[in-house]
């Protein structure tokens, strides 16, 4: 991908955003707490969940990829090799392997802040393996990009899955949700080239 997604501010669920992930994943969602990232489509398409599911029951996972389009071309990746080849790049490269940990902190922290989980691991096979790249991807877009090394390059592999347009329609809320992920990207934007000059 040329361009990935700009980062855009976490916010508060809102009913429609409610709606969008129920249509997404084909369930209600459980320990919503946030979104943290929207599609440039406007959608939500990773969501912050609690460190516990209400029921009690630890869920070390606090990013959750929610596009259907996103999952499934994350998927193929996964299918094609590529976590086998990270992992692999892991052991052989000391400076690889000390951003991923760096990231595993990252993760470990924004969970803790929430509700510490003792003895649970981060997600995705964070520090030493690769185990599941739709969690880096999260987590990636969540933290925006520099934090999640491995979350940033396979995001670098996907398409531009937002192209054919919104993956869910809910009425009344693609149009607002779109101006969130529009008015990221103009921040995105005017700070680069503030930067640049």
């Amino acid at each position: 991908m040329e361009t990935p997604p700009p980062t855009t501010p976490r916010t508060g669920p809102t009913d429609a955003d409610v709606e969008a992930f129920r249509q997404q994943l084909g369930r209600p969602p459980r320990g919503l707490r946030a979104i943290a990232h929207r599609c440039p489509c406007g959608q939500p398409d990773v969501v912050e969940t609690a460190p516990r599911l209400p029921d009690g029951t630890p869920f070390p996972t606090l990013y959750y990829l929610t596009c259907p389009r996103a999952n499934s071309a994350i998927g193929t990746l996964e299918a094609n090799g590529v976590m086998k080849e990270m992992t692999e790049r892991l052991a052989e490269d000391p400076e690889l392997a000390a951003a991923y940990r760096a990231a595993h902190e990252d993760y470990l922290r924004r969970r803790d802040e929430i509700e510490e989980l003792k003895g649970f691991p981060s997600a995705g096979g964070m520090p030493d393996r690769v185990k599941c790249l739709h969690v880096l991807v999260a987590h990636a877009l969540a933290a925006g990009p520099g934090v999640n090394p491995l979350g940033d390059e396979a995001l670098a592999m996907l398409p531009q899955w937002w192209r054919k347009g919104a993956c869910v329609t809910v009425p009344d809320a693609c149009e607002k949700n779109a101006g969130h992920a529009k008015n990221a990207g103009h921040a995105k934007n005017a700070a680069h080239e503030e930067h640049a000059e």
